[in-house]
This record gives structure tokens, sequence and C-alpha cells, in this order.
């Protein structure tokens, strides 16, 4: 059985409750099946992100539990990572087309892709799937197991499955988990506010 626990964002304003709600695990169900149907609907969200001149200059890596390309991908996280994200039902990676096929710099793709990357995770939550974008895999490992052109840069790995139960979690996993939520006020963040 699988146990979510209650982690809303203690935001100073409302917030939608899909956003309030999402956060990212790293206690993930091993043995539960990918819900196919929340799945391709967080692939959907991704798809009608916005970009600048509907460019659309992203690309997804998916590969889910039990394929070969899960366990490379698995292979390809670094650190803390490599000891959890593998039970994940599905393990995506975003990534950028920072050129076009005939050379011409895509200036806007790192941040495009960071939309598909953010409507995936929304829309993932919203279907009751758990996320876990991670930075901590080998971009280089990634290009070479995929056969990416220079031009796609690999942005982020997202663990994405059913949440798994934290009591059966590693302690480190579990104080992670149990931290508190926080975020720097919004005034730190604001470089102009006039």
């Amino acid at each position: 059985m699988s146990i979510a626990l209650d982690r809303f964002a203690p935001t100073d304003v409302p917030l939608l409750g899909v956003l309030a709600e999402r956060w990212s695990t790293r206690v993930f169900d091993a043995t539960e099946p990918l819900d196919e149907e929340a799945f391709v609907s967080a692939l959907e969200a991704a798809r009608w992100a916005p970009s600048a001149n509907n460019t659309q200059p992203w690309r997804l890596i998916v590969a889910r539990r039990g394929s070969a390309e899960h366990t490379a991908l698995v292979g390809t996280l670094v650190g803390f990572n490599q000891t959890w994200a593998g039970d994940a039902a599905a393990l995506v990676v975003v990534v950028a087309e920072t050129a076009n096929e005939d050379g011409t710099p895509m200036h806007f793709a790192l941040y495009d892709a960071g939309q598909a990357a953010a409507h995936f995770t929304v829309q993932a939550h919203a279907g009751g799937l758990a996320t876990h974008q991670m930075g901590g895999f080998d971009r280089d490992a990634v290009r070479a197991t995929f056969n990416l052109d220079s031009r796609f840069e690999p942005l982020t790995a997202i663990a994405v499955g059913a949440f798994g139960d934290i009591e059966d979690a590693s302690e480190a996993i579990r104080e992670r988990e149990n931290a508190p939520r926080t975020r720097r006020p919004i005034a730190e963040s604001l470089l102009v506010n006039a």
C-alpha cells in the first residue's frame, strides 16, 4: 500500500491545490505498475506547454521500469539519486533542442523545455502520480546511451510513479521526506518590484 504524506506548501497566499500539494518525493512503490492513463496525460501536458514561436524545443526520453532503457538511465544517476530513483515506474529525461537542424540557435530552448517539465509534473501530480526532478545525472552518459546529437541538451531526469510507503524507506530518505518545506520569501526573489 502506498502512503503519501500531507505535504501542502506553507504558502503566504492561496495557490491552486494542485500546486500547493505537489512535492518531490523520493519514496516510490517499486512494484506498482505505471498508471498509463495518468502518465500519458502528463506527456500531453508537456506537449501543450507554451514555447517561443511554437517551436516546441524539447524532446523526452521515456523509460519504463523493467526496460533496458530504464536500467541504463538508472546507471546515469549520480550519488544519492541511485539509491531511490530506480524504484520509480518510469524515468523521463527532458532534453532541450538548443539549435534547429540547420544549426540556428534556439535561444529560448532551455526556458521552454523547463516549462514542458513543469507542465508534466503538475499534470502528473493532478493524476495521482508522484514525481521528482533530478539534476544529479551524467548528461554525457545520457547523450552516448541514446545517441543524441550535440544540439540536444539533457536538462533534467524525472522519476515518476506511485507514491511508496515511507515506512519502507531508509532513515536517510525518511529524514529528507519529513523535513519542513521551505522557500525564501518572495521579496528576496524580486530583483525589481516597482
